[in-house]
């Protein structure tokens, strides 16, 4: 079984605490800094979602570069080698794996004065406003947009940031130790409560 984190909705703030801390350890890492993880809301609750390490991986199964392996107990996602294709991310049954990328310094974020034909003749492409587009559709000029994925912080000795920074601890590892944990903790409740029986 692979591990994974999840979240406790009964639990989430919303605070969004878990995304800066992912942000800027993997910024600090060197690899990008967006978020690996999202906090969704809706009217009553909100939940971290992050990637599960599916043990069949769709999306490493979708991947044509083979950027997406699975390393012991986890999935991983080698951003040097994505070519941002986006099949990951349509195959995630979790809606896990974003797309993002850097873009070089001083590059124009939309090129208002050329036509679509003159910037197909002169190779450079015109962007339209992104701002109501799924960020898989999405994209930016000069912009190299690369999957994105919980990676566990395996960089880190402590574990993923995520769950060390949780001011309400409502993120947790599960790994088959914690539920065989959690399974001989409900024996053991189901023992005490449970009426004696007599001989």
């Amino acid at each position: 079984m692979n591990r994974f984190v999840i979240g406790d909705p009964k639990d989430c703030i919303g605070c969004n605490t878990c995304m800066a801390a992912c942000s800027e350890v993997h910024k600090a890492f060197g690899l990008q800094s967006y978020p690996r993880l999202q906090v969704m809301r809706n009217d009553d609750v909100t939940v971290p979602i992050l990637c599960r390490h599916c043990d069949d991986s769709p999306c490493a199964t979708v991947c044509p570069v083979h950027a997406i392996t699975h390393e012991g107990d986890t999935i991983q996602l080698n951003e040097s080698l994505c070519i941002g294709c986006k099949l990951c991310g349509i195959a995630c049954p979790f809606g896990a794996i974003t797309q993002h990328g850097s873009q070089a310094i001083d590059a124009p974020t939309y090129y208002e004065n050329f036509s679509f034909t003159q910037a197909v003749a002169r190779d450079v492409r015109t962007s339209p406003d992104n701002s109501d587009v799924h960020n898989m559709l999405a994209w930016q000029p000069g912009v190299k947009a690369i999957a994105i994925k919980c990676d566990l912080c395996y960089f880190r000795e402590d574990g993923p940031a995520c769950v060390q920074t949780c001011p309400t601890k409502t993120l947790f590892i599960i790994s088959e130790e914690s539920i065989a944990q959690a399974n001989q903790r409900k024996r053991e409740m189901a023992m005490m409560n449970s009426p004696a029986i007599p001989h």
